[in-house]
């Protein structure tokens, strides 16, 4: 029997595709500002801390929604926690259609595309939730390849905004949030496991640790930079090489759909070399792709081909980070992969802001992507150090999964709660 197969005997695959179905239209809607700026920033005429502000509000909303839904999703399960949001989701359109007529207006609309921001942690939950240990790093790698939405809200909603007006798009969004709630409701069904239900103490446990706030920082540059950088792309392209407005959304989505294809890839990678290794040359990569980037803003054509290198490394690092937190935290892998996803999260806010900040007060985008590519080697400093002790206790040299010897079966095992 193939891999494939024994993989799909292991778990639900009707509850996996409506788990990635619901979190691939989520992050289509969590970035719709994004993809939408140049178009709202030529409506209210606004200055580049203003654009900034407006693209980081989402992504930072949705990162603090993350919690609130995950303890919802233990009150009332979490195929139902799901319905809740998308309902919330396209009443939030509707809200958007109607109501914008300001810039405050557009920043509470940021607010409410943050709800979509949240599915992250009760996706990848729902969708590895009926599939045994060795097969959730997959599962979980599967849903979250759903991050291809962002690759479609830019290529898609520029086209639609300039045909019906960018406030239309919204109205469409309300619609096509229906296509995942029928497939979540035809096709889904509650996961039995345990390890979504933990306590309170559980889900916030892993950031009382040393290694908690190390895989939050480091995926606060990998997650929160392909978010963080989706977002701000159209206006990048936009403003500085004086495209369409759909020409900026295509090329977007050209580095954004890498960044999301890539994901699976970095995680059947990190199983083969260790999840270290990979994170060391993803690390690497973000850092000097971001500041040739930084650096070459008189040419289109080579600025694309940096952003989709480093897209690539950003997918491939999310998958990477994503293979070691199972090992790290092996029965509680989806309370400590939700906390961390909502704690890294937060970075992609920096983003928008960095580079509105740059632009409005150096002139020039540069200082936002070397800020950024510091960032990156910073936290290749603290993984290093850190992996030092990993290669000690839960992992074997590089990141990868300890094997499992008839000695090691009969050691005591390892706490990893306190390690």
């Amino acid at each position: 029997m193939s891999a494939l197969q024994n993989f799909k005997n292991a778990g639900h695959s009707p509850t996996l595709f409506a788990a990635f179905l619901y979190f691939a239209f989520s992050c289509c809607i969590w970035v719709l500002n994004g993809a939408l700026a140049p178009f709202i920033s030529e409506t209210y005429h606004l200055t580049p801390a203003q654009k900034g502000l407006m693209l980081s509000i989402p992504i930072m909303a949705g990162a603090l929604m993350r919690f609130p839904l995950g303890l919802l999703s233990q009150y009332i399960g979490r195929k139902n926690a799901t319905l809740v949001e998308m309902g919330m989701i396209a009443i939030a359109m509707l809200y958007g259609f109607f109501m914008v007529k300001s810039y405050d207006d557009l920043l509470a609309m940021g607010v409410l595309l943050g709800i979509a921001g949240a599915s992250f942690g009760v996706a990848l939950s729902l969708g590895s939730g009926w599939f045994p240990p060795q097969y959730k790093g997959l599962a979980m790698g599967l849903v979250g390849a759903g991050n291809v939405g962002t690759a479609v809200s830019v290529l898609v909603a520029p086209p639609l905004a300039q045909a019906y007006g960018w406030q239309t798009v919204y109205a469409f969004a309300a619609a096509a949030i229906l296509v995942p709630m029928i497939v979540m409701i035809v096709f889904a069904k509650e996961p039995p496991d345990v390890d979504a239900h933990a306590s309170l103490r559980e889900h916030v446990a892993c950031l009382f640790e040393k290694d908690g706030w190390a895989f939050s920082l480091i995926y606060g540059v990998t997650f929160g930079g392909f978010i963080g950088l989706t977002t701000f792309l159209p206006t990048y392209y936009y403003d500085q090489f004086g495209v369409s407005k759909v020409q900026a959304g295509q090329l977007t989505m050209l580095a954004a759909f890498m960044g999301a294809a890539v994901r699976v890839v970095g995680g059947a990678l990190s199983d083969r070399w260790g999840g270290v290794n990979v994170l060391t040359l993803v690390l690497v990569v973000v850092a000097v792709s971001l500041a040739g980037v930084g650096l070459s803003s008189a040419s289109l054509v080579l600025t694309t081909l940096l952003l989709i290198v480093c897209f690539a490394a950003l997918g491939a690092g999310n998958g990477a980070l994503f293979q070691l937190v199972p090992l790290r935290w092996p029965a509680a892998t989806a309370v400590a992969g939700s906390m961390i996803g909502e704690i890294g999260a937060l970075g992609g806010g920096l983003v928008p802001n960095l580079m509105g900040l740059s632009k409005q007060h150096a002139g020039t985008y540069l200082w936002g992507f070397v800020v950024f590519a510091v960032l990156a080697v910073l936290m290749l400093f603290v993984m290093r150090v850190m992996q030092i002790r990993w290669t000690r206790t839960w992992a074997e040299k590089g990141g990868r999964a300890r094997r499992v010897t008839a000695a090691s079966k009969d050691a005591e095992p390892v706490n990893y709660q306190r390690v």
